[in-house]
């Protein structure tokens, strides 16, 4: 574990601890995705010359961190607490500028994480330990796989074979297990007890006390044996003492429909009455009041539909009053979970509320880098299913530009006072009709029209602030940063779907019997509407 002085060294190879240092140079995210989509990340892996793509990766992540940050650092040489997290774990401590950088002071109890760590990681399948990643409000959001089942505690390469159908996968290292690990199995009778208080006690540390759950089942069962097990069916009640909200979203096998229709999520609805699926959606009433979905309904939802209203409800517990953090994970933390943890810092960033000096292409790097490529995400496998949930991600971003999902909206409700009758600008706002039609298909070449309200002639634009009464700045301002919301998603999209199609996109396509290449091109366009789009774009 490095402290702060630690951190601020550890930054100052890549990253922002120390003013005046020139960043590295840039690894553009078409480069990023070539290596993403070639190999697999893996720590232990990572270590060689200075000038290797995966540390020039790693060093851009840091320097990027550091340019609104003071963090330490954990360090994860080889692969040492976890072979598929990053070699540099960042802690953000607090948000920075430039004097504060120079005389940082870690607020970390570094020892005492440090144990924590070490001792929690057998408590998540794989060794994935719950890992704060955002930084929101003073609030860490955190990122995990679930809780591991007595699959894995036998033995992780037993368990990776039962997992993985029966062939050894690529974690499972025989070195990974050492001997604190064995001699912790060995006490059968106390060992949930042992691993999962340790477990318990780094959510503490963190101040979590929402625990998203995104599996559909209730434990991950593989030839009649529980390999994995959730927060939700601890026989114990051992997290009793959390808000434990099961929100089950499908997995990434169900993605290989999404690109099988033409990469269209609209009315692609996950089958919920297969064997497998046991989870039901459970979230506590005094959670759902203020977001008007009807929850009911769940199985009824689309894929847009779903995603959309599950990133609603993690926007509301980050931006609640409490203080408390947020933990999101799906089974091994690498799939669904990105995919949240990804939605959330996007969409955070477009409402100017973290990473406030990142340009868009650099908040994009950043979390296909951190979010996806160093967190273990399997792309190359994934592609080669055509289960592309890691695509889904960043062309769903047209879905989530509205007001609806602005933390801004919220924040601004808490400080208003009551008000007389009558039309506020936010009134007239709320009269526009969600982004539909042209808006949700995938050709629409990154355009988002602005549809009128009903009954209404013409289209209200954001010059409709010169027709509200004197008095309103306030009001003004919040719809301004409503427009850089919009503008500022649509970047990051266009930026990602420019790169995709000039490095993965041909890729993504299964090859075609009879050659037909430019077919295949053609098919990938149309889906995602890249046909007027230079792949010069970055």
């Amino acid at each position: 574990m490095a402290g702060a002085r630690a951190a601020a060294a550890a930054a100052s190879a890549g990253s922002s601890a120390s003013s005046g240092n020139q960043p590295p140079q840039e690894l553009g995210l078409g480069e990023l995705l070539e290596e993403f989509s070639r190999t697999q990340y893996r720590a232990k892996d990572g270590s060689g010359t200075g000038g290797s793509k995966v540390e020039r990766i790693e060093k851009r992540c840091l320097e990027l961190f550091g340019r609104d940050y003071c963090f330490s650092v954990i360090p994860n040489t080889n692969g040492d607490i976890c072979g598929h997290y990053p070699r540099h774990i960042v802690f953000l401590e607090y948000e920075s500028s430039e004097k504060e950088k120079d005389t940082f002071e870690s607020t970390v109890q570094v020892s005492k994480l440090q144990d924590l760590i070490h001792r929690s990681k057998m408590a998540r399948c794989r060794g994935r330990f719950v890992c704060p990643v955002i930084l929101f409000k003073g609030k860490h959001i955190c990122r995990s796989a679930t809780l591991a089942g007595w699959g894995e505690l036998y033995g992780r390469s037993g368990y990776n074979y039962f997992f993985s159908g029966g062939a050894d996968d690529a974690w499972a290292d025989v070195e990974d297990v050492t001997e604190e690990d064995c001699a912790l199995r060995s006490g059968d009778t106390h060992l949930f007890d042992k691993v999962r208080g340790y477990d318990i006690k780094l959510l503490r540390y963190l101040s979590v006390k929402y625990i998203c759950d995104l599996m559909v089942e209730n434990k991950k069962v593989k030839f009649g044996m529980n390999v994995t097990s959730s927060e939700k069916v601890d026989k114990a009640q051992r997290y009793a003492d959390f808000t434990l909200l099961s929100i089950p979203y499908p997995g990434c096998e169900f993605f290989k429909e999404y690109k099988d229709r033409d990469y269209m999520a609209e009315g692609l609805i996950f089958n919920w009455k297969q064997d497998y699926v046991d989870a039901p959606l459970s979230i506590p009433d005094f959670l759902t009041h203020s977001l008007n979905i009807d929850w009911s309904q769940y199985q009824c939802w689309d894929l847009v539909q779903q995603t959309q209203n599950y990133l609603k409800l993690l926007l509301s517990l980050v931006n609640s009053d409490d203080d408390s953090g947020l933990l999101v994970h799906c089974i091994s933390g690498w799939d669904r979970t990105p995919l949240f943890i990804s939605l959330l810092r996007l969409s955070l960033w477009a409402d100017g509320l973290i990473h406030t000096s990142l340009k868009p292409t650099e908040i994009l790097y950043l979390t296909v880098a951190y979010d996806w490529f160093l967190f273990g995400h399997m792309l190359v496998d994934r592609l080669s299913k055509g289960e592309e949930i890691f695509f889904f991600c960043f062309n769903f971003l047209k879905h989530i530009t509205s007001e609806e999902f602005s933390a801004l909206k919220t924040q601004r409700r808490k400080s208003l006072p009551a008000r007389d009758g009558g039309f506020t600008l936010e009134d007239i706002c709320m009269l526009r009709r969600k982004d539909r039609g042209s808006t949700t298909s995938l050709g629409s070449d990154f355009s988002l029209v602005m549809e009128s309200s009903p009954g209404a002639t013409g289209s209200f634009t954001y010059e409709a602030v010169e027709l509200v009464p004197a008095g309103a700045p306030t009001q003004a301002a919040w719809l301004a940063a409503l427009s850089d919301r919009e503008t500022r998603l649509q970047e990051v999209r266009s930026a990602f779907l420019a790169a995709y199609s000039s490095t993965v996109g041909l890729r993504a396509v299964a090859p075609s019997p009879s050659g037909a290449i430019g077919g295949l091109l053609e098919q990938f366009a149309r889906g995602v509407g890249l046909r007027s789009i230079s792949s010069n774009a970055l």
